[in-house]
């Protein structure tokens, strides 16, 4: 990559203050997260601020790691800028707008080249689409695109900022929620072929009306040679051809429609398989795609349609969709062999998504060990030698114990990596003479081109179990836990509940997710909760809510913080504490102002005082909350301020007896934050709002379920009518009918209260109802009205309405739901 110098970067940005100690710095890495460090001397640093944290925070432990140069924002103040600028080599510009300075550092980037680039956005599809173009068109060009997501206001410049000289074609993707936003991206990018994949309901909130989001969106494409989009979308033409703003755009669009410049005349659908008829100048052509579903169908055409434009013939267009790869939208965290962890994040490689997966796996904790089996990367556009010195670099400077190269290229570069590095020839070659059997208790992060095809390597990898996985995104877990950050007061701390397996989410991984974004506390109901997140290198304070006194050692060997509910137990803890401990030991202090639970009373409070004043030397009062008891119910609010009054009253007359004003104080839980906002005080404690739940349907609309439960069809039978199906003989078919059986029962955690109709499932998208009584290990549905065939997806719950509804079948809560989900289903974890 092409370095500028920070005296460059200086005049570019023209910032409102400027210390310079060597104007002749190199910099080649922006960077906007400081987990993602990578090479310290040539990286500019923009610490970004937000409504919940900023980038200045982590200035010092970046230039303490060897950066040098940093982008500051003047909402910090003089201060902070003139001391960072008074360390020894620090570069600093001071600007008004951090993210604006990036994005005109980006903008000059993109000036300096003049080859095609294609914009891509719309509602769903753009990494489809984006993927898929780079898929066809690479054989042919050297592709600049953007990493995984790359399209938010910070994402685009980062990825504009990857132009090279060796690029003769740039693929970015472009995504905004609010109005005012794409000109912005537009300005950075400039494309000049533009792709417009469709519009759906995303953040149609924010927007007066559908077409002032598709302006919005046709914004990307001001100053486009052609735009490529769906002549069938009517809203979207309506606005292109009756805004003034868009009339000029010229259009190459595909449809049904006789206007389309591309027609599709018709689809012929297998199970695995789509065919195109398509009329083009005159001429029909088939072409078929390895998908079935709608949504790759519309992808794949606005491919075709890309390719048509740019003048490929049929006959490649052919050959090339015929092998169409899947995108795999995610990185997923597995269960592997031999007590491992498996990343698998085989579907593509590049130096930027190796890094972003370097940086995933040097945040797992499970292993200390961390294992990186990597192949070629292809066409980077890089000569060997230095493409492969970087990659070594970014293996030694992110902790990988052990390297495993494939491919003849890493093999020709060995001499570049630590020397208990071992190569193999290809992916057969490795499977053939590598010994599974050393992989013990690591953490391996699988990075490869497709065309090694290490989905091989990740079926031997990978822990055998049955069809029934949990999925958890943890990406959808930060959006949710960003959201309610942003709901309470900026010095307000955040607690977050990972009892129960994290709400059926699994513990290890949703806390380290957790712990690497910044939360301020963890709570686990009983100690083992906690001894097991220690174990797998959690180091979050971590309140246990429920001690058992044949538990006080272990709490304390492991550095977990007690609740306190009565002078008895307060009694028994501090017996333990004064044996292990020369200084006061944490714990957390617990009123019951109504719920009635565990907690201290209000008649309590003179004693408990005077109990901890004399235990002064051995226990230390880290806080002192309460439990809301109807939060989430109106009905209930004036109970609810009562409690929070009481509360108030109880934990200053506490703290007020023992001379500490400072001690924290808590009592909202998920749905107090958003409907109690006034009584945020020190800290919050956030739960089933993590996991993408709320009872209020406002804000549902701003969270995303992280877990979904799914299964795959085992066997289908056609059955007669007058026949029965399961135990008992309870469900008898009124009609000849289609039963499905998927492996999963009551032993999984499905609530027998779903059989005989009483429940449903998901499949490709249709409902099916669940029949006859629920087996230990699986289940009957009854699809005959569903196009199904065995092996197809079963999903059971995804969505937070499809959980709720599950929940409403079963007589629960969505509580109870999550956490009956049995150990023995795998939890798959995935980032998008």
């Amino acid at each position: 990559m092409t370095a500028y110098t920070i005296e460059t970067i200086s005049r570019t940005l023209a910032p409102l203050s400027v210390s310079i100690a060597d104007k002749n710095a190199e910099i080649t890495t922006l960077l906007t997260d400081s987990r993602s460090l990578s090479r310290p001397d040539t990286t500019l640093f923009f610490a970004i601020p937000t409504k919940r944290n900023s980038g200045c925070r982590y200035v010092d432990e970046l230039y303490g790691k060897g950066v040098r140069s940093f982008v500051l924002p003047a909402s910090e103040g003089e201060a902070f800028a003139n001391r960072i600028a008074a360390l020894e080599g620090a570069n600093v510009l001071v600007v008004s707008d951090v993210v604006a300075a990036l994005q005109t550092l980006a903008k000059s980037r993109r000036q300096q080249y003049r080859i095609p680039v294609v914009g891509i956005t719309g509602s769903n599809g753009k990494t489809v689409v984006k993927d898929w173009i780079v898929q066809l068109l690479s054989e042919e060009h050297n592709i600049v695109s953007s990493p995984k997501s790359y399209n938010s206001q910070i994402g685009v410049p980062l990825s504009v900022w990857q132009m090279s000289p060796e690029n003769d074609l740039a693929v970015f993707e472009a995504g905004i929620s609010q109005p005012g936003e794409m000109s912005r991206l537009q300005d950075v990018m400039r494309p000049t072929i533009g792709v417009l994949t469709n519009i759906g309901q995303a953040h149609n909130e924010n927007f007066p009306s559908l077409q002032a989001k598709i302006a919005e969106k046709l914004r990307l494409f001001a100053d486009c040679d052609v735009l490529v989009c769906c002549e069938d979308h009517a809203d979207i033409i309506d606005t292109l051809e009756n805004n003034e703003e868009f009339r000029s755009l010229k259009r190459f669009t595909w449809g049904r429609s006789e206007k389309a410049s591309v027609r599709l005349l018709n689809t012929e659908t297998t199970e695995h398989n789509t065919t195109f008829t398509i009329s083009y100048k005159g001429n029909q052509f088939a072409t078929s795609i390895p998908f079935s579903d709608n949504g790759s169908v519309q992808n794949a055409m606005h491919c075709i349609t890309l390719m048509l434009y740019l003048g490929w013939a049929v006959a490649d267009i052919q050959r090339k969709t015929e092998h169409l790869l899947p995108v795999a939208m995610r990185l997923e965290v597995k269960d592997g062999i031999n007590g491992c962890q498996l990343v698998d994040d085989a579907y593509s490689l590049d130096i930027n998504s190796l890094t972003i997966a370097l940086d995933f796996l040097r945040q797992e904790r499970q292993h200390k060990k961390k294992t990186l089996i990597l192949s070629d990367i292809m066409q980077s556009g890089l000569p060997e030698t230095e493409l492969y010195s970087t990659v070594a670099q970014l293996v030694k400077q992110r902790g990988v114990a052990k390297f495993i190269g494939i491919g003849e290229a890493l093999s020709r570069n060995a001499d570049k990596f630590d020397k208990n590095s071992v190569f193999f020839r290809d992916t057969e070659d490795f499977i053939a003479n590598y010994l599974f059997s050393n992989f013990q208790d690591e953490t391996i992060l699988l990075k490869g081109a497709r065309v090694f095809h290490f989905e091989k390597i990740a079926k031997l990898l990978q822990r055998k179990s049955h069809e029934t996985i949990m999925e958890v995104n943890l990406d959808a877990l930060i959006r949710n836990l960003n959201y309610f950050r942003s709901r309470i007061s900026p010095n307000t701390k955040l607690m977050a509940m990972v009892k129960a397996f994290s709400y059926g989410a699994g513990s290890v991984e949703i806390a380290n997710a957790l712990q690497t974004n910044n939360v301020d506390y963890l709570t686990v109901a009983y100690t083992d909760e906690g001894v097991d997140l220690r174990q797998n290198g959690i180091t979050l304070p971590i309140m246990v809510m429920n001690p058992e006194e044949e538990s006080f050692e272990s709490i304390i060997k492991n550095r977990l913080e007690p609740d306190i509910y009565s002078l008895r137990i307060l009694d028994l803890f501090s017996e333990t504490s004064h044996c292990y401990n020369h200084e006061p030991y944490p714990i957390h202090i617990e009123f019951d102002t109504g719920m009635h639970r565990l907690g201290f009373m209000e008649k309590d409070i003179e004693r408990l005082a005077q109990r901890l004043n004399e235990l002064r030397d051995v226990v230390e009062v880290k806080s002192i909350f309460s439990h809301l008891a109807c939060s989430e119910d109106p009905e209930m609010d004036d109970f609810t301020r009562r409690q929070i009054s009481n509360f108030r009253l109880w934990s200053g007359r506490l703290k007020e007896l023992l001379g500490n004003e400072k001690i924290c104080c808590h009592i909202l839980n998920s749905s107090g934050i958003t409907r109690f906002p006034e009584a945020d005080m020190d800290m919050v404690r956030l739960g089933i709002g993590l996991y993408g739940i709320s009872p209020e349907p406002e804000v549902q609309k701003h969270l995303t379920a992280v877990s979904r439960l799914k299964t795959r069809i085992s066997q289908i039978k056609d059955i007669p009518e007058g026949d029965s199906v399961g135990y008992n003989c309870r469900w008898v078919a009124q009609r000849p009918s289609r039963i499905a059986i998927i492996p999963i029962g009551y032993a999984d955690g499905l609530n027998r209260r779903l059989g005989n109709g009483n429940g449903k499932v998901v499949i490709n998208g249709q409902v099916a109802p669940i029949i006859g009584v629920i087996c230990m290990d699986m289940c009957f549905i009854d699809v005959t009205d569903v196009q199904c065939a065995e092996t197809d997806e079963v999903v059971l719950f995804g969505d937070a309405k499809l959980l709720q509804e599950i929940a409403a079948d079963s007589g629960t809560i969505t509580y109870e739901i999550l956490t009956s989900i049995s150990h023995r289903v795998k939890r798959v974890y995935y980032r998008e």
